[in-house]
């Protein structure tokens, strides 16, 4: 059976793409249920600049994924490509209009979709949606970046629950945890395993595999 593609995309800048789908690779690489894989298509490379780093660290043999760049137009290619033998491709999308991150939500089965909470982040959002939509693809809101004790967190939720948007019931809390272990090739599951951080991402890695099933 051919592996599921996820694309990780969001119309708008700095909501946390590449952190997240540096997160959920490794999160989902390291349960062994299938081997993983991970699509740069930002002109940015942060994700591959991350992915050298953890070769750095940990060895070429030891990064527990597969890694490849790519233009918008290529990744669809790329992603089936390496779909026929790793159970899951994740592509990181540049914050780019519909003909930047249509090939890879084409590609995908499942867009996952950061979103700070605030409006204007979900004002960005509905972009996304519309494309997974035409797609035919299904889409999965992720908030991000969350602050502690905001009432303004709730107030999106409720919006979300109004525009009818589905949305992850694990969130990933605003921790500059999350940004150290990128700088250092890893991930927070790897660098502060017992902490907060990691519990969230498992959490939501675990709410992910289970919407995509065994592969």
């Amino acid at each position: 059976m051919s592996g599921l593609v996820l694309s990780v995309s969001q119309q708008k800048g700095g909501s946390g793409k590449t952190t997240l789908a540096a997160h959920i690779a490794v999160a989902l690489a390291r349960t062994g249920a299938y081997p993983v894989a991970i699509i740069d298509v930002d002109p940015q490379g942060s994700l591959g600049t991350w992915y050298e780093a953890r070769e750095d660290a940990l060895g070429e043999a030891g990064t527990g994924l597969t890694f490849r760049t790519s233009s918008g137009w290529g990744a669809r290619r790329e992603a089936r490509s390496l779909a026929r033998d790793h159970g899951l491709v994740i592509i990181d999308t540049p914050p780019k209009t519909d003909s930047d991150v249509k090939p890879a939500i084409e590609a995908a089965g499942l867009v996952v979709i950061p979103v700070q909470p605030t409006q204007v982040d979900l004002w960005a959002t509905g972009q996304t949606v519309d494309i997974a939509r035409r797609e035919g693809t299904d889409a999965l809101l992720v908030l991000n970046r969350v602050p502690p004790r905001a009432a303004l967190t709730q107030d999106v939720l409720d919006e979300i629950e109004a525009l009818g948007y589905p949305v992850a019931s694990a969130r990933l809390g605003n921790r500059t945890a999350f940004a150290a272990s990128m700088g250092t090739g890893r991930t927070i599951i790897e660098t502060d395993p017992r902490g907060k951080g990691a519990e969230e991402t498992l959490r939501l890695a675990e709410e992910i595999a289970a919407l995509i099933g065994p592969r």
